[in-house]
C-alpha cells in the first residue's frame, strides 16, 4: 500500500450502501492516520458505517448533490452509485440512463462549480468495451468502447463524458473494473447466484437442483478486496496520475462460468444437480463470449496486483451465504 498523505483527507463515497461501497468504506476507515469518510447513501434508512458519517445522497437529485458537496467539501469523491446489474438496467432503461449518466453529470458539474479542488474517481466498467472483446485478446485502456447492452452503454457514455470534462478542468480519473465478487454481492450476479443456491440446498431450503444460465462464457474475475485495494491506492496517488486517465482493474486471466460452478460445487459435500434456466442466460446480442483485461497500467502506476486466488474468493462468497441461510 502506498504511503498515506500527511494531510487529512475528506473522502465522499457515493453508493456507499452498495456491494463495493460497503467494502470500500470499511477499508477507508481503517487507514492511519484516520481521515474523514462520508458515506453517501440513497436509502432513506441507511445504516451508519463504523468510523464514517452518513449522508443521504441520491445522485439523480441535482439540488441534493450540490448541497452535500457544498457542505462536505470533499478532497476526494469516489463515485460508485449506479444501476450495476445488466438485467436491471435492461429492465428499466430510462432509470439506468438517469442514474448512470445523469447522476454522474450531476456529480461532475457540482464538483466543478462548488468544489473544484476535489479529485473525482469515477468507477466505470469493463462492460464499456463490449464488442471489442470479440478480438479475443486481453484489452487495455486504448480499446474502442463498443458497449453491447444498456448498462455498458450508460457506463460508456459517463466514461466519455468524464474524460471530456477532465480536459475542461475537472480533476478526475476513470477506473474500469472487470467482473468482481465477494461477500455481500447480490444474487443478480452469477457467482453470488450459484453460491446462494448451494447454501440453500445445504440447509434444505431448496431442492438439490441448481439453476444456471450460459456456462460457456469466460470472464476475468477479481475479489472485491483487490478492487477496493486499487481504489484506495488511486486515492492516495491521485496527484501522480494525469487527469482524465483511464485505468483497467483486471486479473488478465479468464475463467469459464462452468469451471467456476465446478469449483463452487467442489466446496460442498452435497450432491447437486445442475439444470439450464433460459431466463438466466443473456442473449447473444447483449453478451460477449470472452472478456479479459490487461492491467499493466494499474501495476506500473499504482503498484497494484491481485492478491486473492479465485478459489479463496469463491469460498468467502459461499461461506457468506451459508451464514445468511443459517440465520434466516
Amino acid at each position: 500500500m502506498p504511503a498515506v498523505p500527511i494531510a487529512p483527507l475528506r473522502v465522499l463515497v457515493t453508493g456507499s450502501d452498495g456491494f463495493v461501497g460497503r467494502h470500500l468504506v470499511a477499508a477507508l476507515t481503517t487507514l492511519r492516520p484516520p481521515h474523514t469518510i462520508v458515506a453517501g447513501s440513497s436509502g432513506k434508512n441507511g445504516e451508519k458505517p463504523d468510523g464514517a458519517s452518513l449522508v443521504q445522497l441520491d445522485v439523480t437529485n441535482v439540488g441534493q448533490v450540490r448541497e452535500v458537496i457544498t457542505r462536505e467539501q470533499p478532497t476526494h469523491l469516489i463515485h460508485l452509485a449506479a444501476i450495476t446489474a445488466v438485467p436491471a438496467a435492461q429492465d428499466n432503461i430510462r432509470r439506468a440512463w438517469d442514474v448512470n449518466l445523469g447522476g454522474t453529470l450531476n456529480i461532475a458539474l457540482a464538483l466543478m462549480d462548488v468544489a473544484p479542488a476535489c479529485r473525482l474517481l469515477h468507477c466505470s466498467s469493463a462492460e464499456v468495451y463490449g464488442d471489442s472483446f470479440r478480438a479475443g485478446v486481453p484489452l487495455d485502456e486504448t480499446a474502442r468502447l463498443e458497449p453491447l447492452n444498456t448498462y455498458g452503454a450508460t457506463k460508456a457514455a459517463a466514461d466519455i463524458m468524464i474524460g471530456q470534462m477532465a480536459r475542461r478542468g475537472l480533476r478526475a480519473i476513470r477506473l474500469r473494473p472487470f467482473n468482481h465478487t465477494g461477500p455481500g454481492q447480490s444474487e443478480n450476479f452469477v457467482i453470488a447466484s450459484f453460491a446462494a443456491q448451494i447454501a440453500r440446498i445445504e440447509q434444505g431450503l431448496q431442492p438439490p437442483v441448481l439453476k444456471v444460465g450460459n456456462l460457456g462464457s469466460r470472464r476475468d474475475f477479481l475479489d472485491v478486496r483487490d478492487v477496493v485495494d486499487l481504489y484506495v491506492r488511486a486515492i492516495m496517488r491521485f496527484d501522480e496520475i494525469p487527469s482524465g486517465s483511464a485505468i483497467n482493474v483486471a486479473s488478465g486471466q479468464s475463467y469459464a462460468i462452468g469451471d467456476i460452478l465446478t469449483m463452487l460445487l467442489s466446496l460442498s459435500s452435497h450432491s447437486i444437480d445442475v439444470t439450464q434456466d433460459p431466463a438466466r442466460a443473456r442473449s447473444a446480442e447483449t453478451d460477449t463470449f470472452v472478456s479479459v483485461g490487461e492491467s499493466a497500467l494499474a501495476r506500473s502506476v499504482l503498484g497494484w496486483q491481485p492478491r486473492f486466488a479465485l478459489r479463496d474468493t469463491l469460498q468467502s462468497v459461499l461461506d457468506h451465504f451459508r451464514g445468511m441461510t443459517r440465520h434466516s
